[in-house]
């Protein structure tokens, strides 16, 4: 059974990540997410888009969203090599 992802990748290289928060965060917020790409969606939402080294970095994003209080609409994973 395939879980998706390719068997040959390099069990290294980062995944890269779409997370889709409720509400707007401004550029500044880049520092603190890890250098992930934040993107203002006209639907009033935020894309948070970018490379995660691993489950653990994962994680942390996600914690910080937590701490925040933003409401999380949706993890995906986008490219796994």
């Amino acid at each position: 059974m395939s879980n998706g992802i390719n068997s040959e990748c390099d069990p290294g290289e980062p995944l890269v990540y779409q997370i889709r928060l409720k509400g707007h965060l401004g550029p500044h917020w880049s520092g603190w997410f890890e250098g992930l790409t934040i993107t203002a969606l006209d639907n009033g939402e935020t894309l948070l888009t970018g490379p995660v080294i691993d489950q653990a970095a994962l994680f942390g994003v996600l914690r910080k969203v937590a701490n925040l209080g933003i409401p999380l609409v949706s993890v995906v994973c986008i490219q796994a090599c």
